[in-house]
């Protein structure tokens, strides 16, 4: 990761727009959050739909992994921030 070599300057405009994605972020993390507790929940009330809330469980990590890079690198982009 190579960090800008001067201080960075953000326009009221990009910081709006951070601020933003930073929100989205933050509600599409809430919402793959939800899907674990709510499945976790069905199979505890219906066993029966284990297996097909294990698929929707097991997917929710990779989702979120997902959620974070997006936005890592829009703010790194944002803020001049370069990764090999």
């Amino acid at each position: 990761m190579t960090l800008p070599s001067q201080p960075v300057t953000l326009t009221v405009e990009q910081l709006a727009d951070l601020r933003t994605k930073l929100s989205t972020m933050r509600h599409d993390i809430a919402n793959q959050l939800a899907l674990i507790v709510a499945a976790s929940e069905l199979i505890r009330l219906k066993p029966q739909t284990a297996e097909r809330m294990l698929v929707t469980l097991g997917e929710q990590p990779t989702r979120i992994s997902l959620t974070v890079d997006k936005f890592t690198e829009e703010f790194d982009r944002s803020v001049g921030i370069t990764r090999p």
